[in-house]
């Protein structure tokens, strides 16, 4: 399980689609480090921009309203190796202001620490901590007052070369969710990771393992259930295998998936299990054009007031393309369908389904080394279930952003 990132896949899964979409066109673009010197351990960047989202509440197609907004990011990252040893820090704040809904006004924060450790020859592992402020999404309760989420993460986890051939790994990590508004507190919660896995090593690269872990999930408050409080404590114990597989030199395919099953601690119709996992594949049939696409079967957290969680089945694909020295052009495009049956309460009939449809095009220009300008347009659209208050819906936004490296 050693970390080799600078980003942390436990913020990637938990991070609902809203905020996915624009996250990723407002803070893609301030990819610092990728503007980095590599002689150089600390910088500074920071950034202006706007955006507009003409659907921002995501509500019904007769119900919709529009705002912009004006941003800006600053911050600083260190990134040196010592030895053996890999250090890097980021620090990030963010102030954004809305033209109409200024009860939204928000300052953003992430905070990144990560120590990517070696010990001899044969034992290697990471220790990091991440802090990440942002506005909550919208998707699945109604409200208009600012809904600020706070996710904390602690991580660590260590590897040991017995062979040449095999690895073994331990690992642990904490997630911790809080929620601003107070209709939105019944989310409140802690998720405890533990994971033991072992690892064969192929004379190509390719690797194959097997991953055991068990996630423990524990909420602050109880939510109302007809009149009931509901306990939406949980188990998940999951046992996969972990593929990374070097097809050819230019192309890969990564797999985490196999058994899972999770439990409540109370209403048993809720407990699920069976198949769960993700498979990426990435293809660069030239340096200057690469593609990936990701197929899952997932269970993720919902921001709702009436269940929490969700088993999803869905897929994906991306492209980057470097047009010229200066220009590069994105676009994604995914479509994820969640299910929620049985999920609710004992003697619930109805079958609760939703689909999420996203596509995303950008392209950044880069005149200097240090000096980055993005455009970009995303849409999203869902299928919504009117039992729970979700009904369908149509978005668009767009964002213009510039920023410099010093």
């Amino acid at each position: 399980m050693t970390t080799r990132t600078r980003t942390s896949t436990g913020q990637a899964r938990a991070r609902a689609p809203h905020a996915a979409m624009l996250a990723a066109l407002l803070g893609a673009c301030f990819a610092a480090p990728a503007l980095a010197a590599p002689s150089d351990a600390v910088h500074f960047y920071a950034g202006v921009g706007y955006f507009h989202d003409d659907n921002l509440f995501r509500l019904p197609q007769e119900s919709r309203l529009s705002d912009s907004a004006r941003y800006g990011i600053y911050g600083m990252f260190f990134d040196r190796t010592y030895s053996r040893q890999k250090i890097y820090l980021q620090a990030k704040l963010s102030k954004v202001k809305f033209s109409h809904f200024s009860q939204l006004d928000y300052d953003g924060k992430d905070l990144l620490g990560l120590w990517n450790w070696e010990l001899g020859k044969h034992f290697e592992g990471s220790l990091g901590a991440t802090y990440e402020q942002t506005l909550g999404s919208y998707i699945d309760f109604r409200s208009q007052e600012r809904n600020l989420r706070v996710h904390k993460r602690q991580h660590a986890d260590g590897a040991w070369k017995m062979h040449p051939s095999y690895r073994l790994r331990a690992g642990v990590a904490r997630d911790r969710y809080t929620y601003e508004l107070p209709i939105q507190r019944v989310h409140n919660r802690t998720e405890d990771m533990v994971e033991l896995g072992v690892d064969y090593t192929a004379r190509s690269g390719s690797t194959v393992g097997l991953v055991a872990r068990r996630i423990k999930g524990d909420y602050d408050t109880r939510r109302l259930f007809d009149g009931a409080p509901l306990n939406d404590d949980f188990t998940q114990d999951e046992l996969k295998l972990k593929v990374n597989w070097k097809v050819t030199g230019i192309t890969s395919v990564q797999m985490l998936a196999g058994y899972a099953r999770r439990r409540h601690a109370e209403l048993g119709p809720r407990d699920a299990s069976g198949f769960n996992g993700r498979v990426t594949a990435s293809l660069n049939p030239r340096k200057k054009l690469r593609v990936n696409a990701a197929l899952w079967r997932e269970f993720a957290p919902i921001e709702s007031n009436l269940v929490s969680y969700s088993l999803n089945r869905g897929a994906s694909m991306g492209a980057s393309w470097d047009a010229s020295a200066k220009l590069r052009l994105d676009a994604s495009v995914s479509r994820e369908r969640r299910s929620y049956e049985g999920r609710l309460a004992a003697g619930t009939q109805r079958a609760l389904k939703d689909s999420l449809t996203q596509a995303s095009l950008g392209a950044t220009w880069s005149p200097r080394s240090t000096v980055q300008l993005n455009v970009a347009f995303a849409h999203q659209r869902r299928s919504g279930a009117d039992f729970l208050g979700n009904g369908s819906f149509k978005s668009n936004l767009v964002s213009v952003n510039v920023n410099a490296q010093f």
